[in-house]
C-alpha cells in the first residue's frame, strides 16, 4: 500500500475517538475487518482496504476471535495498520476462555504497538452467543472487568460492545442497558452495537440507557447485506432477527446474487439515513473486508446530506 506511515509523535497527538465524539459537526464513519486466515483473504482485506481508505473514515478497527482465537492475526493486522497507514485504528479484545494475564499481555502487545484504542468485548463460550458462560479459572468475569483492566494498563480509549436487540443468553434489554451503564462506569468511552436491522430497537436502547442517566455516545454498527445465507448466519450468531419484511424484500431476489446485493444496499442505505436523521453520531460498518456496498451506501449518505 503506498501510504505514509504516521510518526509515534502524530500518532500519540491524534484527536481519540471519544474527542472526537465529543467535538462532532457530523456523523462519524469507520469501518471494521477481520484478520484474515490465508493468503487470498489477506489480499482481499489490503484490497478493500486501498478502496475505502480514500473516504476518511474517522476510525477502522480489527475484530477479535470471541475466545481469543485469532489473537495473533488480530495484532498482525492492528499494527500493520497502525505502523503503514494514517488510520486511526482500534483492535478488539475478548475475555473469554483465557486467563487475565494473557488478556493482559494482550494490551501490552497493543501498546507496543502504537494501538491506543482497544474495543473491550466480554466475547462467547465456544459453543456461541446463547452458550452459559463460564469465565476462565483465572480469567475475568465480563466485560466491564475488562474495561478496568485495559484502563489500569495505561491511556487507551476504550470502547465496549451494546446490543439493541436483547441479548441472546438472558433475551433482558433492561438487563443490557445497565450492563452498558456498568462498563461506562468502569471507563469505557463510548459504544458500538452488535447487527440489528430496526433502526427503532437502536433508539429504544439509547433511551434507556439515557433513562439511567448515563450519556454514553453509542454507534450504530451496521453491516451491508450482500449475501443472504452470510446475513441470516450473522443474525443468528447476534441474536438480532431479521424482520420478515427485510427477508421477503431479499427473498424475491434469491436467486439473483447481483439483485441481493442491490436491495441488501439498499437496505442498508435507508437504515443508515433513519439512524442519523434520528441522531445517531455515526455508523460503524462491518464491512466482511470488502468495499463495494460499504462504499456505495457511503457516497449515498454523504449526497443526501
Amino acid at each position: 500500500m503506498a501510504v505514509t506511515a504516521p510518526s509515534a509523535a502524530g500518532a500519540a497527538s491524534q484527536p481519540t475517538i471519544a474527542d472526537l465524539l465529543a467535538a462532532a459537526e457530523r456523523p462519524l464513519f469507520s469501518f471494521e475487518f477481520f484478520p484474515p486466515k490465508d493468503d487470498a483473504g489477506s489480499d482481499q482485506l489490503w484490497r478493500a482496504l486501498r478502496l475505502l481508505q480514500p473516504l476518511a473514515p474517522d476510525f477502522v478497527s480489527v475484530t477479535y476471535g470471541a475466545n481469543g482465537s485469532t489473537r495473533q492475526r488480530t495484532l498482525d493486522v492492528t499494527a500493520r495498520l497502525a505502523s503503514e497507514t494514517n488510520l486511526r485504528t482500534m483492535g478488539h479484545l475478548t475475555c473469554a476462555s483465557q486467563p487475565a494475564a494473557e488478556v493482559a499481555a494482550m494490551v501490552g502487545r497493543y501498546a507496543a504497538a502504537g494501538i491506543r484504542h482497544i474495543l473491550a468485548v466480554r466475547g462467547d463460550m465456544p459453543g456461541g452467543p446463547t452458550a452459559p458462560w463460564t469465565p476462565h479459572p483465572d480469567g475475568l468475569p465480563n466485560a466491564t472487568a475488562l474495561v478496568r483492566l485495559i484502563r489500569r494498563q495505561g491511556d487507551f480509549c476504550v470502547g465496549v460492545a451494546a446490543f439493541c436487540d436483547p441479548h441472546p443468553e438472558r433475551s433482558d434489554p433492561g438487563l443490557d442497558a445497565r450492563l452498558l451503564v456498568e462498563k461506562a462506569e468502569a471507563g469505557a468511552s463510548f459504544a458500538i452495537t452488535q447487527l440489528f436491522f430496526r433502526a427503532d430497537s437502536y433508539f429504544a436502547l439509547a433511551d434507556r440507557v439515557r433513562s439511567l442517566g448515563c450519556d454514553l455516545p453509542i454507534i450504530p454498527g451496521l453491516m451491508p447485506i450482500t449475501q443472504i445465507s452470510q446475513t441470516t448466519r450473522f443474525a443468528a450468531l447476534s441474536g438480532a432477527p431479521i424482520p420478515a419484511a427485510v427477508l421477503a424484500q431479499l427473498e424475491r431476489v434469491a436467486d439473483d446474487p447481483a439483485a441481493v446485493r442491490e436491495v441488501g444496499t439498499q437496505i442498508a442505505a435507508d437504515l443508515a439515513q433513519s439512524l442519523l436523521d434520528g441522531g445517531a453520531p455515526g455508523i460503524h460498518f462491518f464491512t466482511q473486508n470488502r468495499s463495494v456496498a460499504t462504499r456505495a451506501i457511503w457516497a449515498g449518505l454523504q449526497t443526501r446530506r
